[in-house]
This record gives C-alpha cells, sequence and structure tokens, in this order.
C-alpha cells in the first residue's frame, strides 16, 4: 500500500497519482514522437505507390445442379425377425441383407463341431446299451434254466428279467439320443472345416 495524501475532505493514494503523472508523460512522448517520424521522406514516398495485382475472371452462363443433403432416420415398411431354431457358432452368412428370401432358403451355416461331437456320444451310449443285452440275455436264460432245478431263487430270476427289460429300454433311449443329436438338415448347414 502507498502512503496517503490528505487534502481537504478527499483522500487519494500517493501511488495511484504517481501512476497517473506517468501515463501521461508516456501518451505525450508517443504522440509528439509518431508527429516527428511523419515529417521525414521514406524511399517509398519517393518512387511513388505501386500499382496492386489485379486478376480477372470471365463471366460465363451455366447450368448448376443444386443439391442438398439433409439427416434423417429411414424406417422400414415391413420387417422380418430370423429367430435361430438351433444353437450353435455361425460361421457362413449364405444371404445378403435386404435381399429378398424364400421359405426353406439356407440362411446360415452352422460350425458342425458340436454336432458332430453329440451325434458320436450318442451313438457311443447306443454301443455300450446294445453291448449289455447279450449278456444279460444270456444270464436270464440260465437262470430260467437253473430255476426249473431249484438252482437259483425266484428272486435272483425276477432281477435278471427286470436287468433284461431295462437294458433294452437304455438301447431305445441311446437310439433316441442319437436321432435327436443329428441336426433337421431343413433347418440348418452344418459345413465341414
Amino acid at each position: 500500500m502507498g502512503m496517503i495524501w490528505r487534502r481537504g475532505s478527499e483522500e487519494m493514494w500517493l501511488s495511484e497519482r504517481l501512476f497517473g503523472q506517468r501515463l501521461f508523460t508516456l501518451v505525450v512522448v508517443f504522440w509528439v514522437g509518431s508527429l516527428l517520424g511523419g515529417c521525414g521522406k521514406s524511399a517509398q514516398s519517393e518512387g511513388g505507390v505501386p500499382a496492386p495485382e489485379v486478376s480477372t475472371v470471365v463471366v460465363s452462363p451455366e447450368v448448376v445442379e443444386l443439391v442438398t443433403e439433409l439427416p434423417g432416420r429411414v424406417n422400414p415398411f415391413r420387417t422380418a425377425e430370423i429367430r435361430p431354431q438351433v444353437n450353435g457358432l455361425i460361421v457362413k452368412r449364405a444371404f445378403t441383407e435386404g435381399s429378398d428370401v424364400r421359405a426353406g432358403q439356407l440362411l446360415y451355416q452352422i460350425d458342425p463341431a458340436p454336432f458332430e461331437a453329440a451325434l458320436a456320444s450318442a451313438k457311443a451310449g447306443l454301443g455300450k446299451a446294445e453291448a449289455q443285452v447279450p449278456a444279460i440275455a444270456l444270464r436270464v436264460q440260465r437262470f430260467k434254466e437253473l430255476l426249473d432245478e431249484k438252482a437259483v431263487s425266484q428272486q435272483d430270476y425276477d432281477d435278471a428279467e427286470a436287468s433284461l427289460r431295462q437294458a433294452r429300454a437304455e438301447v431305445e433311449y441311446a437310439k433316441a439320443l442319437v436321432r435327436s443329436a443329428q441336426p433337421p438338415s431343413r433347418v440348418v448347414s452344418v459345413g465341414h472345416r
């Protein structure tokens, strides 16, 4: 802060007063310098003002097409939703987006690996079930002969018969698994690697 200079009822900061005086002096010095600098003759004023360069263009009538690009959205009047009937990894899309498709037309080709694995597993289960049936059928036949001689109990024979029926049911179940593991050809095309 500066010192206060008191004069009557007015108060003025001494530093503000000195700043105003210095500013006024600087303005006067620049003004006088610009007046004196304008009085001298320069080399450019002796030669005259050079003529500005001008270019010309020939105007001719022509047809111009006016094009206006505006942002907007398009909504289709009809949409079709495609829902898969089987699961799998899509290997290939067999249609062009926006094109017409027919009923029954191949749309996607799906990776065959999961289907092949499920089919192989179902066939292995079927083979295992079919392998058990002859052994159990022989046991039932032997137990029947031994039952007539009272060499085995009726309970053992009944258990062997139940095992044979169960083995035959497992064969039928395994056949059904094989049928369900095969992808329906009308729905999906399974590609080969």
